[in-house]
């Protein structure tokens, strides 16, 4: 809670300035009653002009107050509100890109999109209606003091119209609290089916699933307006059940001040200004209502945007930073992994060295924990036991951002960003210069294909590069970690789109500008790692041999059965 607090930063002196304008308008609303007073008892029924024009005077002075204060209160907390949102926005998307993989999933992407606008969105709309949170208290209890001093003998109708209205209050909000939780939840719901379906799109309709996924969602959107309408019904019968209260208080005040009136107990100007002060009570206790009606969905999202700024990033961070040694390369010491909550690990006792200058292989079965292990090198999980050393440096020992600039990632699945072909491949520089970019299109084997284009590298990509084919995609995405020049290359399967004649050549590419980095190639076709200077062949999450490809078709039989299966004795030979 104390983030979300923080949040409000600088806003909060605008917030404060905001609550000395309602101030100055309440005070100034609880003295027109007393005025209008004034000039029904002392001005019209005495026939004193003086009085009526100086009260009516007053009155402009402090209703032109009321009117400036509302439009500064008003202002002023609009800007604290969109300010505190546009703070949180940002503290949540920071807290998210910097977690770990981990505190990803298990809140889940749609959830976390949900809580990124439409929770943070609730909050905003209840500092602009804090206002009137605290406005309703003040002019009610104010309003209380005043109608007591002008009729005394009509507090107890005060007393039926506060408890009347509270009870309504109580009431009301045991009903909506647990709806407003429930209708949250049903929004991550009603995102996750609609980010699923429309990311998946093309397998829905190539599997013709379409009515199906009609189904899901009609389901999830009926599921979330059912709720909304049991919202809507309850607040559509409070605000009525209000409203007659306040008439039927106003009428009670009139008929009950009829008999004081006629007995010179209570003079109408009295009456009139009582009806006043008891009109601010109950649109105070309105308020009230209006407030409660946003408290507990505000409260909601209090508490889900605090568990994603509270939640713990595992990733360990030191401050007691090492000095790297040689140019020993990468090595693995004992590595175990596992993911949360999963019954063994991933990895097992993984122990090898990938040293500069050398192409080292991963090749398994799917689910042998290929892509696993390579996410370990970036942090984007931190290791159960054992150790990943950098030239003899524990990376856990390294600042993240160092680690990971030294780094360039092809993953498995080419994702590319909207923008120009130019600005994807600068994604890995983003200082890199028309040269840098070109000749790493041109180790990548994309160059042809770009220059191809009507505006070359100025082309646009589509938002996930749906305009371009896969192969197109992959070589992109390889670029952009050529242009990087980084210590350490990984290519997670990133070769599986191109075909046999772009795949040897751009390997053949790799090979001539890898110079001292460290290259880790996981691929599935065996093609491809046939000249490695060493493949790890990883079976159920254990290495089951290491070696050259003519080692490891002589000694490791889980290799042999990989290469017997894609490539001809001819071919292996």
């Amino acid at each position: 809670m104390g983030k979300i607090i923080k949040g409000m930063g600088k806003y909060g002196w605008l917030y404060a300035l905001s609550v000395i304008f309602v101030g100055i308008q309440s005070v100034c609303e609880l003295i027109l009653p007393g005025k209008m007073q004034v000039i029904i008892d002392e001005g019209i029924t005495k026939g004193d002009n003086r009085v009526i024009l100086k009260s009516g005077m007053e009155m402009l002075l402090f209703s032109a107050v009321i009117a400036f204060s509302a439009v500064a209160a008003s202002l002023f907390m609009s800007i604290s509100g969109s300010g505190f949102a546009k703070r949180m926005r940002r503290m949540v998307f920071v807290k998210v890109i910097n977690a770990s993989n981990n505190q990803i999933n298990q809140f889940g992407t749609s959830s976390l999109i949900t809580r990124t606008t439409n929770d943070i969105t609730q909050l905003q709309q209840f500092i602009v209606m804090s206002r009137l949170a605290i406005f309703a208290p003040f002019m009610g209890l104010g309003s209380v003091i005043f109608a007591i001093s002008e009729a005394r003998p009509l507090y107890w109708i005060i007393l039926l119209a506060i408890i009347l209205l509270l009870i309504a209050v109580i009431i009301f909000f045991r009903l909506v609290s647990p709806l407003f939780l429930s209708l949250q939840k049903k929004l991550d719901r009603i995102n996750l089916v609609l980010r699923e379906s429309l990311t998946g799109v093309r397998v829905v309709r190539a599997f013709n699933r379409i009515d199906r996924d009609k189904l899901i969602f009609n389901n999830a959107n009926a599921d979330l307006t059912k709720t909304s309408l049991k919202i809507a019904r309850i607040m559509a019968v409070m605000m009525p059940l209000a409203m007659l209260t306040m008439n039927g208080i106003t009428v009670l005040v009139m008929w009950v001040s009829a008999g004081y009136i006629d007995t010179g107990t209570l003079n109408i100007g009295q009456m009139s200004a009582f009806i006043q002060y008891i009109m601010h009570i109950m649109f105070s206790l309105m308020a009230i209502i209006n407030i409660f009606v946003f408290l507990p969905r505000a409260y909601v999202s209090i508490e889900r945007i605090d568990e994603v700024l509270s939640s713990e990033n595992e990733m360990k961070q030191t401050s007691a930073l090492q000095k790297e040694k040689a140019k020993t390369g990468l090595e693995f010491k004992n590595v175990t992994f596992s993911f949360k909550g999963a019954e063994k690990p991933v990895l097992k006792n993984i122990s090898f060295t990938a040293k500069p200058g050398t192409i080292t292989a991963i090749l398994g079965s799917t689910g042998s924990g290929k892509s696993t292990l390579i996410d370990l090198i970036p942090r984007f999980y931190d290791v159960d036991s054992g150790h990943i050393l950098l030239n003899g440096v524990d990376i856990s020992q390294m600042d993240i951002s160092t680690l990971r600039r030294r780094i360039g990632l092809v993953p498995q699945q080419a994702l590319l960003f909207t923008g120009t072909i130019a600005e994807n491949i600068r994604y890995g520089k983003p200082d890199a210069t028309d040269e840098e970019v070109r000749e790493a299109a041109r180790i990548a084997m994309a160059l042809d294909f770009i220059e191809s284009k009507p505006l070359k590298f100025d082309e646009p990509v589509s938002q996930g590069g749906t305009n371009l084919s896969g192969g197109q995609k992959q070589r992109i995405s390889i670029a952009r970690a050529i242009v990087r020049r980084p210590d350490i290359y990984i290519f997670d399967d990133s070769f599986s789109a191109l075909d046999y004649k772009t795949d040897a050549a751009l390997r053949k590419n790799l090979v001539k500008e890898i110079k001292d980095a460290i290259v880790l190639i996981i691929a599935q076709r065996v093609s491809t790692v046939l000249n490695a200077d060493q493949i790890i062949v990883l079976s159920e999450g254990e290495i089951a041999g290491i070696g050259t490809h003519s080692e490891l078709y002589s000694s490791c039989e889980v290799y042999r059965e990989i290469v017997l299966s894609q490539l001809s004795e001819e071919e292996i030979a």
